[in-house]
């Protein structure tokens, strides 16, 4: 690939970067769209190296654009020749997303149009793809540590291992290329500085979860469903991120409160933020989700199940048991997860049953001997819920009738499948479960996401596979209808899944290990 002088600083032009996404999204080897990767970021100057890294990973370095697909539908008419560089793009973008107060909107159209008008018919779309997270090349995370490591030469491992507790890829990009494996070794935990949280596998039953985490005594946590939170504390500064590792500590007061209450100076825990009605049951998933999306609403309350430093001393490394005694000293019960060691099959199903009973989600086995292996998804936590579920995202979805006239109302689900040209496969179509405030919220939403007319001229609208969804579902059988071969049975409507984007659905292997 031929790298362009660009009339900016740096020297790659984004048609260059262009070139490259079409070349990964064209072919299904990972090995080729490893090594395009790796030839783009070795091209790359090195001020240009981290917009690089994300813009091929599909993402924008800015957090929040203030734009979506709407502010993109009327764009100016495309420039003749490619004229912007990779920087051009991300200083224009650094603008819009500083665009704020009175007459912003105007402003942040005329950005656009301005943005806009000078890229090509091929640049075009893929800008509009990276604001709104649709660069749809199989270029996830996994590979662009790949293509760093090939490009940097440096082992995959010291990447993956850096960047999980730098918290992206992008971060330690530079470290790769300028100061190779050693510099990635010095990465370590920053107390204040979130790491990728460690994620479960999944088992069908209890004694599959078991012997999937290595048999024997394991610890057996209540899976709560609530928000995903790592809570730092340095002193009195205590900071709180999501699972995809935003800021929300102005929104939890109350997890702060219990965060400088605990007898250390210094630490990092990981557990959940949930909400609890008067007899102390988990509220409604929605609950919690619209208290930490604002500061005001329910009170929640923090359950821990994991500590990964105190006081000056990591403990990623430490087995689960020395972690859990650790916990255990450190944070009082109230604010621990529900949580019993055992050997015993009979007594782990007793302690399943009860949180159950006690409106949970299911339980979460551990491997008492594993490490805390940030940003894996591995055999040593592996969650069991009783009812299967998954999470799918919404390819369409079609205007109902009867008493859901004017609402948008059966949404088409999809599963991940990177051998398809889209990168999603269908499984099925569902309508159950929705309430009238659900149905009435996904009408804004799909209307929003809507890639054909929304006048009802057809009663099918697609949307951009943006939105992911749980679904609950009895079992799975062959069908001929559907192009993955396999349809639901009694899939319903469980939640919308706004902590999720549509790289973290699950993947069509993942839905035919239910078969």
């Amino acid at each position: 690939m031929a790298v362009g002088a660009s009339g900016h600083h740096g020297s790659m032009l984004l048609a260059d970067l262009v070139v490259t996404s079409a070349a990964v999204a064209a072919t299904r080897s990972r090995k080729a769209k490893v090594a395009a990767i790796a030839e783009l970021l070795a091209a790359a100057a090195p001020d240009e190296r981290q917009v690089v890294t994300s813009y091929v990973g599909g993402a924008l370095l800015q957090r929040r654009t203030g734009l979506g697909w709407r502010g993109l539908a009327d764009l100016p008419a495309p420039a003749g020749s490619g004229s912007l560089s990779v920087l051009d793009v991300h200083e224009a973008f650094d603008a819009i997303a500083a665009i704020a107060g009175a007459g912003s909107q105007a402003a942040r159209a005329a950005a656009v149009a301005s943005l806009f008008g000078r890229a090509t018919e091929e640049e075009q779309p893929w800008l509009r793809g990276v604001v709104t997270g649709e660069v749809r090349q199989g270029a996830l995370d996994a590979l662009v540590q790949e293509a760093v490591a090939a490009a940097a030469d440096v082992p995959l491992a010291a990447v993956r291992r850096a960047a999980m507790l730098a918290g992206s890829t992008v971060a330690v990009v530079d470290l790769a290329f300028d100061g190779g494996s050693d510099a990635l070794a010095e990465v370590g935990l920053e107390v204040g500085r979130p790491v990728l949280p460690m994620l479960a596998s999944s088992a069908k039953t209890l004694a599959e979860a078991i012997e999937k985490a290595g048999g024997g005594t394991v610890a057996i946590d209540t899976k709560l469903d609530g928000i995903r939170i790592q809570v730092h504390r340095s002193g009195d500064s205590v900071r709180i991120a999501t699972r995809s590792l935003d800021d929300i500590t102005d929104r939890l007061p109350e997890v702060v409160e219990v965060a400088r209450s605990l007898d250390a100076t210094d630490f990092v825990l990981d557990g959940e933020a949930l909400a609890l009605d008067d007899e102390g049951r988990p509220r409604a998933f929605q609950d919690t989700a619209s208290r930490t999306a604002q500061a005001d609403g329910v009170r929640v309350t923090p359950f821990f199940f994991d500590v990964l430093h105190v006081d000056g001393r990591d403990l990623l490394t430490a087995p689960g048991e020395e972690r859990l005694a650790e916990l255990e000293r450190l944070v009082p019960e109230p604010f621990r997860v529900p949580r019993v060691v055992t050997d015993d099959l009979a007594v782990a199903e007793a302690f399943a049953v009860d949180a159950l009973a006690a409106g949970h989600e299911g339980v979460v086995v551990k491997k008492q001997s594993a490490p805390y292996d940030a940003g894996r998804r591995g055999a040593a936590w592996v969650k069991v819920k009783p009812v299967h579920t998954l999470d799918l995202v919404v390819l369409a979805v079609e205007w109902g009738s009867g008493r859901r006239s004017g609402w948008l109302s059966n949404i088409h689900l999809g599963a991940r499948d990177p051998s398809s040209e889209t990168g999603f496969v269908m499984l099925g179509k569902t309508f159950k479960g929705m309430t009238d405030e659900m149905l009435a919220w996904q009408t804004e939403r799909f209307t929003e996401l809507a890639t054909s007319p929304t006048d009802r001229s057809s009663y099918v609208v697609e949307v951009l596979p943006e939105q992911v969804v749980e679904i609950a579902f009895d079992g799975l059988q062959r069908s001929t209808r559907y192009p993955g071969g396999l349809a639901l049975r009694f899939a319903r409507v469980l939640r919308y899944r706004d902590d999720k984007t549509a790289d973290e659905a699950d993947t069509i292997e993942a839905v035919r290990a239910y078969l």
